[in-house]
């Protein structure tokens, strides 16, 4: 195993393993619905998690989302308690993940730029 790959980063990829399954299998909360997982950071002394999460839902949605998260954050992390094997479970926090909606929003913008740029070309050649 590379040395770089750390303890924490494998922990953080096997919490984000676990969350994805007990949020898809075990909540009932129709608050939350179809999330993904994008990403958990975990603290050094494994005290505390950043759990990304993005959604199909509307912006609006999202606080209910993040509410419906908030309040099964207790169970979740009681969940983890039972399929990991560490003496510390992390506090969850999630967090919304606006990255792949900025990403979709810049790539809208690069293809207006192009589109534009080729009308102009095409009506200087005419």
């Amino acid at each position: 195993m590379p040395k770089d790959y750390s303890r924490t980063l494998r922990i953080a990829d096997q919490i984000q393993r676990e969350l994805a399954d007990l949020i898809r299998n075990e909540l009932k909360d129709p608050r939350i619905g179809m999330i993904t997982l994008t990403g958990v950071e975990v603290s050094q002394d494994y005290a505390h998690a950043k759990v990304f999460y993005t959604t199909l839902h509307s912006e609006s949605d999202n606080f209910l989302v993040q509410n419906g998260l908030e309040n099964a954050a207790g169970f979740l992390r009681s969940q983890l308690l039972h399929r990991l094997k560490l003496r510390v479970i992390p506090q969850l926090h999630f967090i919304y993940d606006e990255s792949i909606e900025r990403g979709v929003r810049l790539s809208q913008l690069i293809d207006e730029a192009v589109a534009s740029d080729r009308s102009e070309k095409e009506t200087d050649n005419t």
